[in-house]
């Protein structure tokens, strides 16, 4: 985007920066109520005869209620056996009735287990990472191993999403799930942005990864690449483990990539939207910047295609800032557009020559999916909820270049 009092290209977006249960059910021991005491009639008056037949019924009374109590206590007993029995039975074979996915799972999951953590919101937290169906299933699974949640330590694991309680704590519960170093990155990161990322977060030095950058066919970037990795290290959470090098995390970055771009078909499908692979990878990576909310990644990508069969310069301010290496600003200056860099599209038609950073999956197949739409023009008009409006017309777009002007004469996002 420009500066506020200079002319506006037709689509902008900041620059990107470099997710109780409810208590278990335990049975309460079974009451065993108490025998009544039994108490011999008083006899009265006793004749010696009438006492001994009195004595005698006496003593049949005493046997016929032990029996009667001995019988009591082993029905009693049964039913407590049985019933506890039973409990463990059901409980074992039909299991609880909390929500719990059958598992293994599918895709990756980078999960963090902060400090202080309880067992009940690390549940929370897998639940809200998709990886747990429900907070009761890991609880009641940490429950059925009671030294499990001391057993997890603080720091990252790599889970998957819809996995069954059990096996999340299972990963969880094992030291060697444990990723020691993480590599995050993020989508829409630049190959610059990486390399920082990599060296602050592993034990691999910058001079190491910048050699070994200058390798492409050790990294095993595709033909298309030209030799050039931006846009083909894939954006994701990547375990260094101790004495990995820099060429192999980044085969890793780049392998994970060919991975997408051929679960999405990527190679046959440019065709249908008129582009090569590498043009696909390219829309993207502009998507990750002239966009800021997912829905609208098909209607950029609509109106990228618009102007590219009109042959109407891109005028992309994410593209002049790649140009001039610059990242993290909301406006482009004169200066800035007037740079003869052919990946400015301000001063050159049709696409960049190649990405300008490294695009998501949802950009990849938003720009294999575009929405139908005659848009022409599109301007973020809130860079705090990314609101933005798409124009067919330049009056239009000019209209909505002032409210977003309007917007940033009170908004700190600028």
């Amino acid at each position: 985007m420009s500066d506020p009092n200079e002319p506006l290209g037709p689509g902008f977006a900041p620059e990107p920066p470099g997710r109780e249960p409810e208590p278990g059910y335990e049975p309460g021991q079974p009451h065993q109520p108490q025998a009544e005491r039994y108490e011999e009639p008083e006899v009265l008056a006793p004749r010696r005869a009438g006492a001994r037949r009195a004595t005698r019924r006496r003593g049949r009374g005493v046997s016929g209620c032990l029996a009667v109590l001995i019988a009591l206590v082993v029905v009693l007993g049964g039913l407590y056996y049985g019933g506890n029995k039973g409990y463990h039975y059901l409980k074992d074979h039909l299991g609880s009735s909390a929500a719990d996915y059958a598992g293994p799972g599918e895709g990756s999951v980078t999960f963090e287990v902060n400090k202080g953590d309880s067992a009940t919101q690390i549940g929370r937290n897998l639940k809200a990472a998709g990886v747990v169906e429900s907070v009761d299933a890991f609880v009641a699974a940490a429950q059925d191993d009671p030294q499990a949640a001391g057993r997890i330590q603080v720091g990252f694991y790599q889970l998957k999403k819809h996995m069954k309680a059990a096996d999340a704590l299972a990963v969880l519960i094992n030291p060697k799930s444990l990723i020691q170093d993480a590599v995050v990155v993020p989508e829409g990161a630049r190959v610059a942005q990486i390399v920082d990322t990599i060296v602050q977060r592993s034990d691999i030095t910058r001079s190491a990864v910048l050699a070994a950058l200058k390798n492409p066919t050790a990294l095993g970037l595709p033909p298309e690449a030209k030799g050039n990795p931006e846009g083909y290290l894939f954006p994701a959470t990547y375990e260094v483990v101790p004495g990995e090098t820099a060429t192999e995390l980044l085969k890793q970055m780049v392998a994970k990539a060919a991975q997408v771009d051929k679960e999405l078909d990527l190679t046959d499908r440019a065709a249908d939207v008129g582009l090569t692979p590498e043009q696909v990878v390219t829309v993207a990576s502009i998507l990750e910047y002239e966009a800021k909310r997912t829905e609208d990644y098909p209607k950029v990508a609509r109106a990228i295609y618009n102007r590219l069969k009109a042959g109407m310069p891109l005028q992309s301010d994410a593209t002049v800032s790649y140009a001039n290496k610059v990242s993290g600003q909301v406006w482009t200056t004169q200066a800035m557009r007037s740079n003869s860099s052919p990946y400015n599209t301000y001063q050159h038609t049709g696409l960049p020559p190649g990405p300008i950073g490294n695009p998501g999956e949802a950009t990849l197949k938003a720009a294999l999916n575009p929405a139908d739409g005659p848009w022409l023009y599109w301007v973020v008009v809130n860079l705090k909820t990314g609101e933005t409006v798409f124009s067919t017309t330049l009056a239009e777009h000019n209209k909505a270049v002032a409210q977003f002007q309007e917007y940033c004469k009170t908004s700190d996002a600028c």
